[in-house]
């Protein structure tokens, strides 16, 4: 496995709540895993993410409260996004926006991705999308 160069790691209140939904909801799969304290590498296709149980003496900067991770979302490319939004639904679990088409201007270019944002247990929002086109943009 290739490791990537930056890798987010996300702290959770319940690890066992956090493992079943990343890895039995969305398909991730476990690198790495330990116990003590309880702490997963988990990979899905190219994106990856560390989640590790929130313990008295964690790497914190304020107090914190749910929703975990204000003001940020992280975006998960993927193969299949409709499949994944359909896992999604299967779990019976609400999305923070609904799965829509949005395009970005990038570098010269308009990328077209069809995405959806779902919050997991502790709320840091996943924003998953699928690049669906794109075409250069005329200066």
């Amino acid at each position: 496995m290739k490791w990537n160069a930056l890798v987010p790691e996300l702290l959770v209140a319940d690890f066992q709540k956090s493992i079943w939904f990343y890895v039995s909801v969305l398909g991730f799969s476990v690198e790495y895993e330990r116990t003590s304290p309880s702490f997963a590498y988990l990979a899905f296709e190219k994106s990856q993410v560390m989640i590790e149980e929130l313990q008295e003496d964690s790497w914190v900067t304020g107090a914190m409260a749910h929703p975990f991770g204000r003001g940020i979302n992280l975006q998960i490319e993927c193969s299949d996004v409709v499949e994944i939004r359909k896992r999604i639904a299967t779990a019976k679990i609400a999305v923070f926006r609904e799965l829509h088409d949005a395009c970005y201007e990038a570098a010269g270019a308009r990328i077209r991705q069809r995405q959806f944002l779902v919050a997991d247990p502790d709320g840091y929002l996943l924003r998953f999308c699928e690049v669906i086109g794109d075409r250069k943009v005329d200066l």
